[in-house]
């Protein structure tokens, strides 16, 4: 593929983390994709992206897409971990893109949205760490190469805000509200030719499984276990994923 032709990468990172979750990636990209455009983003409220009082994902997704202008990349490939996902998904819904990688995230809250409802008290008081520990303590950190462990336990600010309103759709909505508003988006995408990309670490629940390929048909799975960091677990997996796209 001529170097005109590589659409650029924009990389978005999981919640309460920032943009140097992507540096082991981007090494390994600069290996075997030299020149290619990749733009790694701070989410809001999160690196030094300023605070906001609002993270809906639609004004997440503007407040990106406003950087990706003024960057001047057109039309980029998208790519986001956990929650990061969750906001390309939203991007690729209203803005122009070549495709979207999806890294571990499945996008209805199913039993985690059940997990976070019932921990709001708790995430509302002084005990709100407890919670963010407790979802870590399962998200195989301790299995990562040292540089990824480094990583993740230190590029990172967790905070009650963070949580509170990037998890508010999930607060504020019902779990057919948010699978009403993720089908519209899929559609969106899917209707628009755009090539989606899961990558899982374990194997689909079926019932979700079914939901998303009969929204999204041609969305391509794939089952990369190792827990749910896989762009720091094998960087240089991940890398030659995105250089083919």
């Amino acid at each position: 593929m001529d170097d005109d032709d590589r659409p650029p990468l924009v990389l978005l990172h999981g919640l309460t983390y920032d943009r140097r979750q992507w540096d082991p990636v981007r090494r390994e990209l600069a290996a075997i994709d030299p020149n290619r455009q990749v733009l790694t983003l701070d989410l809001p409220g999160h690196g030094d992206a300023p605070r906001r009082q609002s993270y809906r994902m639609a004004e997440v997704a503007e407040v990106l897409h406003d950087q990706v202008t003024e960057a001047r990349l057109a039309q980029p490939i998208v790519v986001g971990h956990s929650v990061g996902a969750v906001v390309a998904t939203t991007y690729a819904a209203r803005y122009p893109v070549r495709g979207v990688v999806n890294l571990d995230q499945i996008l209805l809250p199913g039993p985690f949205g059940a997990a976070v409802r019932q921990a709001e008290s708790t995430l509302r008081g002084p005990d709100w760490r407890r919670v963010w520990d407790g979802m870590l303590a399962g998200m195989g950190i301790e299995s990562l190469p040292a540089e990824a462990r480094e990583i993740v336990t230190t590029a990172t600010d967790p905070r009650p805000d963070l949580l509170l309103g990037y998890w508010g759709e999930i607060l504020r909505g019902s779990d057919e509200d948010i699978a009403a508003e993720r089908h519209r988006d899929l559609r969106s995408i899917g209707e628009r030719g755009i090539p989606y990309r899961w990558v899982t670490s374990s194997e689909p629940p079926p019932r979700y499984l079914a939901w998303l390929t009969e929204t999204l048909p041609e969305v391509v799975v794939t089952v990369l276990p190792g827990g749910h960091f896989p762009h720091l677990a094998e960087p240089a997996t991940i890398a030659r994923l995105l250089a083919t796209g």
